[in-house]
């Protein structure tokens, strides 16, 4: 905390323009914020307890580099100077492949389910374009959901530094943020910089308003696949493919629901021109008597034909 820290008022405003574009819940709702110590993550802490959530603050040391534990303390301090809860996590990650998304996941597994985050539109639009980078479908272009965890989806980065720099709230700058060996890094300050340039505009806010137009038709396909039972092969078959692949990610959802190519793989399945195919994670699809079965190897019992629905 810095000399010029002062306590935050829901009437500043600054704070209150970013709270009416912010989803958070009503008032007095008990809330996990996860807190790094950057800037987004930090304002999210700010507008939490500005909208008179009961927020705790979690901080999560991965370990990665030295000094790195000092980092709770500041997220300790502002949530001190705040009345938030406070608690520190630590998980270990050895250096190597996949690094951030080996992170993530030891991150999340020491973080509620429901837990906010700090992400922003421009988050977003990196999230959008990794995803497609990645071959996902239509879900992956529809972005991160807006609702209660992720509030500040319609927050740009610049505010929430802006915000913490308004009311004197130390941050600290994750080195992971400037390294090139991670995509999002690269997309953040090579690919994204050079699309604004290339189309003579903001590209982060064009990515951010397709994902809302996407989300829009997901839904109601969705809506309209609630009724096709993923199981069935024939119906699935003959179902229109969009509505055909909508139950398939319902019924697949867990513990990820498969990519595009995955998808296509179990519909050639349905339609019987392959007689199984594998999924990542270990899963295997299989046709019997006209109904997909899940299994992890082919002389497993297959699951009940509904399987685990998951959410979307």
């Amino acid at each position: 905390m810095t000399s010029r820290a002062r306590p935050v008022d829901p009437s500043d405003p600054l704070v209150a323009d970013l709270l009416t574009r912010c989803t958070f819940p009503p008032a007095r709702t008990p809330v996990t914020c996860a807190v790094s110590g950057g800037p987004d993550s930090c304002a999210l802490g700010i507008l939490a307890v500005a909208q008179g959530l009961d927020a705790t603050f979690v901080h999560v040391d991965h370990g990665l580099r030295a000094g790195s534990e000092t980092e709770a303390n500041i997220v300790e301090a502002l949530a001190r100077r705040l009345g938030a809860g406070f608690r520190a996590e630590r998980v270990e990650i050895p250096d190597g492949p996949n690094l951030e998304a080996r992170a993530r996941a030891a991150r999340l597994s020491v973080l509620p389910d429901d837990v906010m985050t700090g992400h922003t539109t421009d988050d977003q639009a990196e999230t959008i374009l990794m995803n497609l980078i990645r071959g996902s479908g239509l879900r992956g272009g529809a972005g991160m959901e807006p609702g209660a965890r992720h509030p500040l989806l319609a927050l740009r980065r610049h505010e929430t530094r802006q915000l913490c720099d308004h009311l004197g709230v130390e941050t600290v700058e994750d080195p992971m943020n400037r390294d090139p060996r991670f995509m999002r890094v690269r997309i953040r300050h090579e690919v994204l910089p050079l699309l604004d340039e290339i189309a003579g505009r903001d590209v982060t806010a064009l990515l951010a308003h397709r994902a809302h137009l996407i989300r829009d038709d997901l839904d109601l396909i969705d809506e309209l696949a609630r009724d096709l039972d993923p199981t069935d092969a024939r119906a699935l078959a003959a179902a229109p493919v969009p509505l055909a692949r909508a139950a398939l990610r319902r019924w697949l959802a867990d513990p990820l629901p498969p990519d595009a190519a995955g998808l296509e793989r179990v519909l050639a399945v349905a339609r019987g021109e392959h007689t199984a195919c594998e999924l990542e994670g270990g899963r295997r699809i299989a046709r019997r008597h006209q109904r997909l079965v899940i299994t992890t190897e082919p002389s497993d019992r297959a699951r009940p034909p509904w399987g685990n629905l998951g959410s979307r």
